[in-house]
């Protein structure tokens, strides 16, 4: 997609909704008729009275009489120069004629009355937009920003004038805040879709265009339209693998720190791109950070995998499997998806569909496949699943098993592995884990700031991770371990000094 279509998918669905406070115009929906006649005759009283011609102005604005309503504030600020509301709302009337210059006049005498007055602004900007001064416009929508916090038109609209600048990093940022204060702002999805589209990251555009299809309620027909359009022409997402290995080097040689020359592999999973329901930002990014912990604390072999169909997962799993046979640690790391239906624990492939509880078994991987890819490993078979997400599939699942578990919806359950295998989810089950507002989830980030410490042993190591989870999500997030390893042997990622 070339850039000139890009910017006018931006504007296509700019948003230029006029801004009016409560003291501004009453729309009432009903007959303004009553309004008018009263506000008259309150200036035939006093053919002075500025308040009144100010009424009639926005009783006749309600009924769609422009031209009468420009004329009674016209009157009103006659009689009343410093009447903010007056030019403002004046200023409302002239956009909604097009006469943008006279619209431009009316919100700047607004603001040199009122410098606080964020709507006029915001209106501004919009003025300024139509006429193509998109520096002039991106100012006055930072200025309503700044007043208005919470203006989610302003920092979408601000967003459109920085994709038609061509700056796309400013342009994701502010539908980026606009997604934050209004979560089911589906316009905001797909430009920021269309922006990642256009620097080539399909599997953010992805989760955008699939976010947007999930707006039913809020989106425009626009909207969910440009979302299917843009799906259908995106690349299939495939896995993307990387093995880091050290052939030949012994694992002391490689990283003093490894103790006893213990062979260790691993595997690491990230599932983002989900095809059938909202992707989730971080397990890509956290999964890549977790293998390059990992290949530095001396792996012999590191298995990148992200973005899995499910028979792309169970590949994984069987290679992964034949591998550990031969090796003293096993360790699997997943982010993603996971869900428990009927007492059983599945992670979530990115091609899945699930309409029914009972399609669970066909369109998911067991958590015990994962056990069973590990269990061969001679020493320690380590698993951890930083997928007690919310069920995405909860809202579209029809119930249909009569034994289907409580917490369908919220996380994993419990697990008893066998002895030598421990689990670590990265939250309790029957509890959601956090994605995380920054560049990792919070489970990701605590175990690899806690990896690498020296004399660390694991079972102290996740409690460490535990601490720090619980202290970044202010205790809505607990990790828990499940399963035991040897109590005659202390296991080390990086051995003391």
């Amino acid at each position: 997609m070339g850039f000139g279509m890009l910017r006018k998918l931006f504007w296509c669905c700019v948003i230029l909704v006029l801004a009016d406070p409560a003291a501004a115009i009453d729309r009432v929906k009903g007959d303004a008729n009553p309004a008018i006649a009263a506000a008259s005759e309150a200036i035939r009283r006093d053919p002075k009275d500025a308040n009144a011609y100010y009424n009639r102005g926005n009783a006749y604005a309600a009924s769609g009489d422009t031209d009468r309503a420009i004329a009674d504030y016209t009157t009103t600020i006659r009689f009343d120069p410093a009447h903010v509301n007056a030019y403002y709302n004046r200023g409302n009337g002239y956009s909604s004629k097009g006469d943008t210059d006279r619209a431009i006049a009316d919100y700047t005498a607004t603001i040199r009355l009122d410098p606080a007055y964020a709507n006029a602004y915001y209106n501004r900007g919009n003025a300024y937009s139509n006429k193509g001064n998109t520096d002039r416009a991106i100012a006055d929508y930072t200025e309503a920003v700044r007043l208005q916090p919470a203006n989610a038109n302003a920092y979408f609209n601000r967003g459109n004038a920085y994709g038609n600048k061509g700056d796309a990093d400013r342009a994701i940022a502010d539908y980026t805040e606009t997604i934050r204060v209004d979560p089911t702002y589906a316009n905001a999805y797909v430009n920021r879709g269309l922006a990642y589209e256009k620097r080539g990251d399909f599997a953010k555009a992805r989760a955008d265009f699939n976010a947007t299809l999930g707006l039913t309620q809020s989106a425009t027909r626009w909207a969910l339209d440009k979302a299917r359009e843009r799906l259908s022409a995106l690349p299939r997402p495939r896995p993307a693998t990387i093995l880091v290995e050290k052939a030949g080097v012994p694992p002391s040689v490689a990283a003093p720190g490894v103790a006893n020359g213990d062979r260790r592999i691993a595997l690491v999973i990230g599932n983002s791109a989900y095809e059938n329901v909202a992707a989730l930002p971080n397990p890509v990014r956290d999964a890549s950070l977790v293998a390059d912990v990992l290949r530095l604390t001396g792996f012999e072999a590191v298995t990148l995998l992200t973005d899995l169909r499910k028979d792309a997962l169970v590949n994984a799993l069987r290679e992964f499997a034949a591998r550990a046979e031969t090796a003293d640690w096993a360790v699997v790391y997943y982010a993603g998806h996971g869900m428990e239906v009927g007492g059983i624990n599945y992670l979530i492939p990115t091609d899945a569909r699930i309409a029914a509880d009972r399609e669970i078994g066909f369109e998911a991987v067991p958590v015990d496949q994962v056990l069973n890819a590990a269990e061969r490993a001679r020493k320690l078979r380590l698993v951890i699943l930083d997928a007690c997400r919310d069920n995405p599939f909860a809202a579209q699942m029809k119930r249909t098993m009569t034994m289907a578990s409580r917490s369908v919806s919220r996380g994993l359950a419990p697990l008893e592995p066998e002895a030598g295998t421990l689990v670590v989810y990265a939250a309790k089950d029957g509890e959601t884990a956090l994605d995380g507002d920054g560049t990792n989830s919070p489970f990701a980030t605590a175990f690899v700031k806690n990896l690498p410490t020296p004399g660390l042993e694991v079972r102290r190591l996740f409690d460490f991770v535990r601490d720090d989870v619980m202290e970044a999500t202010g205790r809505r997030q607990k990790p828990f371990s499940y399963g035991s390893i040897s109590g005659r042997q202390d296991f080390y990622f990086v051995a003391g000094k």
